[in-house]
């Protein structure tokens, strides 16, 4: 069996006909055998594939040929080969639905009202230049830091990316508005927002790591600034950047270190409860508690 991987991107580029861009991007996938998840906006497209290396290979050349995504960075890591059980191809307003579609400006070379990018050592050069005055900031939805963060990250309290927006407008971080601020993610895209709400909201200097958590920790593991496992929306649902990683998480029943997510029992239910494998046997921890109104993202998202 040749060697599988799963690879994590986006694109920001004016799309004039979307329909056209989902038609080819399900085509080109079909006839790779490729299997996972890409949506395709006005805004460019985001995806996350998996499959034969030597497929993805021959994806990521006839991708990038598309206008504007030449410039994409395609972050790799290791698959299964079964990552993902059917491929998706959807249009949407937004790559990541933060409820404002409009928030965002978009030109051949990308958002241009956004944060500025840092590569992951310029990240740690800003830290040892300006020290504690620099706060990171975490884009992702609350859970997912649970198992892995920045150290001493914000962590804001939501559910799904639309409710950032609220979030930043409520005045709970005003504080910051004239401090450095790092915003992070999975891969890159959903802080190529945040940053751009957070700017046009009065945060004076906003950045963002570019190629996100993936990239850093690639780089640097978790000898630095990054502390934990990275969740991802997969069936691998937590990766480790060393053999070495720090479990940062506890259990939801007993408190235990645990950096594994287990789905609600009740299939409807898009919750996922955090457990330690002793707890993960018990059948009543999986019995559905949660609050049915709340929508969660369990979308391809970096």
């Amino acid at each position: 069996m040749e060697l599988q991987k799963v690879i994590l991107y986006y694109g920001f580029a004016p799309v004039g006909d979307p329909n056209a861009l989902k038609l080819w991007q399900r085509t080109l996938c079909e006839s790779l055998g490729l299997k996972g998840r890409i949506i395709v906006s006005k805004h460019g497209i985001n995806g996350t594939l998996g499959g034969d290396m030597s497929a993805l290979k021959k994806y990521v050349k006839a991708t990038k040929e598309y206008p504007g995504f030449n410039r994409i960075d395609f972050k790799w890591s290791q698959g299964t080969g079964t990552d993902f059980p059917r491929l998706s191809v959807k249009i949407r307003p937004e790559l990541v639905s933060f409820g404002y579609p409009d928030e965002i400006k978009v030109d051949e070379n990308g958002v241009v009202n956004g944060g500025k990018h840092l590569a992951p050592y310029e990240v740690n050069e800003l830290v040892k230049e300006r020290g504690e005055e620099v706060v990171f900031f975490d884009g992702r939805n609350a859970f997912e830091a649970k198992i892995g963060k920045f150290k001493d990250a914000v962590v804001p309290d939501v559910a799904t990316s639309r409710d950032f927006v609220a979030e930043v407008e409520s005045g709970k971080y005003d504080h910051l508005k004239d401090k450095p601020v790092v915003t992070y993610c999975t891969g890159g895209i959903r802080c190529e927002i945040l940053s751009a709400v957070m700017i046009n909201r009065g945060f004076k200097e906003v950045y963002q790591i570019k190629g996100g958590i993936v990239r850093y920790g690639n780089k640097y593991g978790d000898k630095e600034l990054w502390e934990g496992s990275l969740y991802t929306f997969d069936k691998r649902m937590a990766v480790d950047f060393t053999e070495e990683t720090k479990i940062v998480g506890e259990c939801d029943k007993c408190g235990s270190k645990t950096k594994q997510f287990y789905n609600c029992g009740t299939k409807t239910c898009h919750e996922l409860n955090l457990l330690c494998e002793p707890c993960s046997k018990v059948k009543e921890n999986f019995i559905c508690h949660h609050d049915a109104s709340k929508a969660h993202d369990r979308e391809l998202i970096g």
